[in-house]
């Protein structure tokens, strides 16, 4: 399902237009991403966490060269799955 699906559904299931709909997942993500962002968490209680992790330096190699190089640190969006949800998945 891409983003147009799941408007779709949003809005069969909350009996609003598209319109509303979507406008109302856009700020949904924009929201959690802004968060997400700033270093604190987002936890939708069944659903699941939306976090920011650190990502250690490393060493890896360049695929052309095989040279060996370090990679910095970064900082990646995670998702944790809830309880529930891994349950709905699991049947």
């Amino acid at each position: 399902m891409n983003k147009g699906g799941l408007v779709d559904q949003v809005a069969e299931k909350a009996n609003v237009s598209k319109k509303q709909a979507e406008a109302v997942l856009a700020a949904t993500i924009d929201s959690i991403m802004e968060t997400v962002s700033s270093g604190d968490k987002v936890t939708l209680v069944g659903f699941g966490t939306f976090e920011l992790r650190e990502r250690k330096e490393r060493e890896g190699r360049n695929p052309k060269t095989g040279e060996a190089m370090t990679i910095p640190v970064t900082k990646v969006p995670a998702f944790s799955a809830g309880k529930q949800f891994k349950e709905s998945v699991a049947g």
